[in-house]
């Protein structure tokens, strides 16, 4: 493959992505010039990871690093009786899934010679980085929150990254790494666009396993909205290689303490709306300020999909719910649990229609706040959470 373009929607400018950037000149976020599209001709069926879609990647060589991540099961589970799909992310290699981008984004940096990086995370994509980083033998560096679940903390800090625990909101961990970025390369998850790159493939997955279809509706826990424009990404490179000729409605779910998204959503604005944030059990999706608000929104409203924010109440049910069905994640990921039982009692998501549910990190990231929810549970109450679901 020919080298990529970086392309800038807020002031226009082009770039070769072969010079080493995670922003434009101007403070706009980049985005990768769209690729040649896919076909199921175009698929390597003997390899069981995200690499069989290499085709339609913006990488020239194979990949220098891999642990095989991709290609997570997707399981059918009845859900209030009905039949729903379940992509499971949480099978990763480090247990989110983050570790699509993660993939595509450190093998772009190896291919164009970056060095040391560093990146900030609430735990998850720190998690990756460092793993993928120490499997690259590349210097890494990961600021995270004080207060981030110990166990993403471990994670990180057994892969050999540096931790840079920062006290605060999650906007001050990302501006710690901001003004680091003059000793080391910025690897951040939420701005380079070979990350969005690497989120494309659960798009061509979800196809491929439902026998070249694309769903009716896909859920995902959405914090700054990777994946919702990985899928639109890879549904438009589905409909330009003949394969589809409509993508799926996609739904942002967010917890409604911390939910920039529908916040602009209920306000009907193209960029983010003011709102109130309080502490939430979905972690990886308390994001007060996203990077690219315009083309998430742009995204679902072009999808005819939306924005759902559910109580903390209806993602303890639905992390309990999921667990009875044998699916142990992280609360960030029940969110689109509770996401499904509200669309399905308001009938925006009815029986008949293909929906997908994308459960995006393990409850093992979480353990210790999942036991302390159930402990703290009656057994009435627990009947009460199973009967919301």
């Amino acid at each position: 493959m020919t080298i990529a373009t970086y392309h800038c929607p807020i002031c226009g400018s082009n770039f070769s992505a072969a010079q080493p950037l995670w922003r434009c000149s101007c403070g706009g976020p980049l985005d990768l010039a769209p690729g040649p599209g896919l076909n199921r001709h175009d698929i390597v069926a003997t390899e069981a990871s995200l690499w069989r879609y290499a085709a339609a990647l913006a990488v020239r060589d194979t990949p220098r690093v891999s642990l095989g991540e991709g290609w997570t099961p997707l399981l059918q589970r009845d859900w209030a009786g009905i039949p729903v799909w379940f992509k499971l992310e949480s099978q990763m290699p480090t247990g989110s899934f983050k570790d699509r981008g993660t993939a595509l984004m450190v093998n772009h940096l190896i291919e164009i010679g970056t060095g040391p990086i560093h990146e900030d995370s609430s735990g998850n994509a720190g998690a990756s980085l460092a793993t993928y980083a120490a499997a690259a033998g590349i210097p890494c560096r990961i600021y995270v929150p004080a207060s981030a679940p110990r166990a993403k903390l471990t994670q990180i800090a057994a892969a050999g990254a540096e931790l840079r625990p920062v006290a605060g909101p999650r906007e001050a961990v990302s501006n710690a790494a901001l003004a680091a970025a003059g000793e080391s390369f910025y690897a951040s998850h939420n701005w380079h666009p070979y990350f969005i790159e690497g989120t494309q493939t659960l798009a061509f997955e979800l196809w491929e396993q439902l026998g070249f279809r694309a769903p009716d509706n896909v859920l995902v826990p959405t914090g700054y909205g990777s994946n919702i424009l990985g899928l639109e990404r890879g549904f438009a490179a589905l409909m330009r290689g003949g394969e589809i000729s409509r993508g799926p409605r996609l739904y942002a779910v967010q917890a409604a303490n911390c939910a920039a998204f529908a916040a602009a959503w209920s306000a009907g604005m193209e960029a983010l709306a003011p709102f109130a944030a309080g502490p939430t059990l979905a972690d990886g999706i308390a994001t007060q300020r996203p990077v690219r608000p315009k083309s998430v929104l742009r995204a679902l409203r072009q999808s005819q999909g939306g924005v759902v924010a559910v109580s903390e109440d209806e993602i303890v049910a639905a992390l309990r719910a999921l667990g009875r069905l044998g699916l142990f994640v992280e609360p960030t990921a029940a969110t689109a649990g509770a996401a499904l039982s509200r669309l399905l009692q308001q009938r925006r998501v009815t029986p008949e229609q293909m929906t997908v549910v994308v459960l995006t990190g393990h409850g093992l990231k979480a353990a210790e706040r999942i036991a302390d929810l159930f402990a703290l549970g009656s057994a009435e109450a627990s009947r009460a959470e199973d009967g919301k679901a």
